[in-house]
């Protein structure tokens, strides 16, 4: 994903992992997600990719789920209260066929066209068959849409580097698709309203054949 994200996200660590602590409160429908993709892959190793601070996987940990989390990002992943370790979604440090499922909560708009593809190839060699993948992203908002990009130099005070995706569901579908993953539902929703930034999302569910 790159040296300027990764330290772009070093440096807004500690902050982010304060804002975004209790966000799943206040956000009904990713609820609901995490809940039914719990009740799907009980039983089995899961992990969450692009974990941030953690604090998706230690929902599902909450849930009975045996969880693992993964961050390009070190200092990420030293605020997480689930194990963590620092991984590149392009280059996962799993073995083939070890997960019953993986979420993946808007980490791949940081990636371009061909990143995607080889990050979605290690999703399905790392899933069992029968596994399922969770993976939303950003599709628009007011100033960019499906298909654009938003750069950003500063966040909370810090010089950053981040560019974010706004991603095509139907083109994501196909390249899941091509990976080898079967999207069998998909979720597009609204922001919730001074809870987040104000894009439009979608959530596909994919299975491993």
């Amino acid at each position: 994903m790159g040296d300027q994200t990764r330290h772009s996200y070093d440096l807004v660590a500690n902050r982010y992992a304060v804002e975004l602590r209790d966000e799943l409160r206040r956000k009904p429908l990713d609820r609901a997600m995490l809940d039914a993709f719990a009740e799907i892959t009980e039983g089995g190793l899961v992990a969450d990719l692009g974990c941030g601070p953690g604090h998706v996987a230690a929902y599902l940990a909450d849930r009975g789920l045996r969880t693992v989390g993964m961050d390009l990002s070190p200092a990420m992943c030293a605020n997480a209260s689930v194990p963590t370790c620092a991984a590149d979604l392009t280059a996962l440090p799993i073995r083939p066929g070890a997960l019953a499922g993986l979420v993946c909560l808007y980490a791949v708009i940081h990636l371009g066209p061909a990143q995607r593809a080889a990050a979605y190839e290690e999703f399905a060699r790392v899933l069992r068959p029968g596994g399922h993948a969770l993976i939303s992203f950003h599709t628009s908002d007011a100033e960019v849409p499906v298909g654009g990009t938003r750069q950003l130099s500063d966040w909370w005070g810090h010089d950053v580097d981040l560019t974010f995706r706004f991603l095509d569901p139907a083109e994501e579908s196909r390249m899941l698709t091509a990976a080898g993953l079967e999207v069998i539902a998909r979720l597009d929703r609204s922001p919730h309203p001074g809870v987040e930034h104000a894009s439009q999302r979608c959530t596909l569910l994919a299975l491993r054949p």
